[in-house]
């Protein structure tokens, strides 16, 4: 479970760094209403798939939104 997490919080931290314009904060805003989220999972949070499918899902639509501008 602890290895799943820090997965999930290596690629969250990679998607900040190569998206300055989105902060921890706004990702756990927009992807699940809680403006907490990225902080207490640096904090060691516990993440239910459904919630990892949610946070991935708004970073693979973001990503999908750059490289459609980007082109």
């Amino acid at each position: 479970m602890v290895l799943f997490m820090a997965i999930l919080l290596d690629d969250i931290e990679a998607f900040l760094a190569r998206t300055p314009a989105i902060s921890a904060t706004r990702l756990g805003d927009a992807a699940l209403g809680d403006r907490h989220f990225v902080h207490q999972l640096r904090r060691g949070r516990r993440v239910w798939p459904e919630t990892e499918k949610k946070v991935r899902g708004f970073m693979a639509e973001h990503v999908d939104e750059q490289t459609a501008v980007a082109a």
